[in-house]
């Protein structure tokens, strides 16, 4: 078959397969060069204060030689260091997420797919089954473990906050005991709020610097919210909540403005205060977590960090946020293992 019948061929395809299509010669073509010029800028980045040892983090580092991967464009050679303090050896994805992957030329595109919120069993299929969705769920949680480490900065100004609930869950464990297995999610065996809910804080200020993170289960409490929230809040600042008394406690002790809102709805704005920015995220995580059909508790803290990384990017798949994941997950150490990943403990 000749190139003008290919093309004869495309052009019956419907609109869908043609983006597969575009995707598939894309990676076959580019798919050596474009990590390369990612794991340069990756080096560029982590040793742009020097060489610093990621096991004793010792400055006394000097080149080691180098090894050889193979990719699919062929071997490539990179560079190795060696401290000489502690006498061991490392690379430049020493203690990341891509550290020992055999298929680096894969990841631009797992991360173009994470960033379309595809499933696991979705993304493998994309990859024409290259890697199999066990090994993308590994994948996936690396990175986020690397996410979840991007520093919150202080809050400026006025700064919502409110607390959301999901349903506790053990998604791929065995043998539990505590309860009946659920199906497809479930329902909470008690009403309201209880053990049954893992309770998340959002804060948000004007400037849409957001803090979000698991804080335990059943109700918010004050010591939480301190130990959650306090280094990132400022006297200056002024909190608007819900009427729930853990914030006005925890306001009291901080001494912040405080402005509250019944959850009945009939004063929802009080001048510039209020709390819709923070209500309007609560609802665009829940529509967007809804696709995975239940997330394991334990797990929870890596897709609010998914969740808030998307949120600060406006959900584009544009070059610029593909390499900005993928450099920025590499510059935070990880050392989860498969295993360690499988044996996480739930809260």
């Amino acid at each position: 078959m000749d190139l003008k019948e290919l093309i004869k061929l495309a052009k019956g395809l419907d609109n869908k397969d043609k983006q597969q299509l575009i995707l598939f010669l894309q990676s076959e073509t580019n798919g050596g060069a474009a990590p390369i010029r990612v794991i340069d800028e990756i080096q560029e980045q982590k040793h742009r204060e020097g060489l610093v040892c990621p096991h004793c983090h010792n400055r006394a580092v000097v080149r080691f030689g180098k090894y050889v991967i193979k990719t699919r464009s062929g071997a490539v050679k990179r560079q190795r260091y060696r401290c000489k303090i502690c006498f061991q050896t490392f690379n430049d994805l020493t203690n990341s997420p891509l550290q020992r992957t055999r298929r680096p030329h894969l990841w631009v595109r797992f991360i173009e797919l994470m960033i379309e919120g595809f499933s696991l069993r979705k993304c493998a299929e994309l990859m024409y089954e290259e890697v199999s969705f066990v090994t993308l769920f590994y994948w996936r949680h690396k990175i986020l473990a690397a996410l979840k480490q991007i520093p919150t900065e202080a809050f400026q100004g006025i700064v919502e906050m409110d607390e959301t609930y999901f349903l506790y869950s053990e998604k791929g464990r065995r043998n539990i005991t505590e309860r009946k297995p659920r199906k497809r999610g479930g329902k909470a065996k008690h009403r309201g709020i209880s053990n049954d809910q893992v309770c998340v804080l959002v804060a948000r200020d004007r400037q849409k610097m957001t803090f979000s993170g698991v804080l335990g289960r059943g109700r918010i409490r004050t010591t939480k919210l301190d130990e959650a929230i306090g280094s990132h809040l400022l006297n200056s600042n002024v909190l608007c909540t819900d009427s729930w008394r853990a914030f006005s406690s925890y306001a009291n002790q901080r001494g912040l403005a405080h402005y509250r809102f019944k959850s009945d709805g009939k004063l929802r704005v009080k001048g510039v205060y209020h709390i819709q920015n923070v209500n309007s995220y609560h609802s665009r995580l829940k529509k967007w977590m809804d696709r995975f059909n239940g997330v394991a508790t334990k797990y929870l803290d890596h897709y609010l960090a998914w969740f808030r990384y998307l949120d600060s990017k406006d959900y584009e798949n544009t070059t610029s946020n593909k390499k900005n994941m993928l450099v920025s997950s590499c510059l935070f150490s990880v050392n989860d293992t498969n295993a360690r990943l499988r044996r996480m403990a739930y809260c």
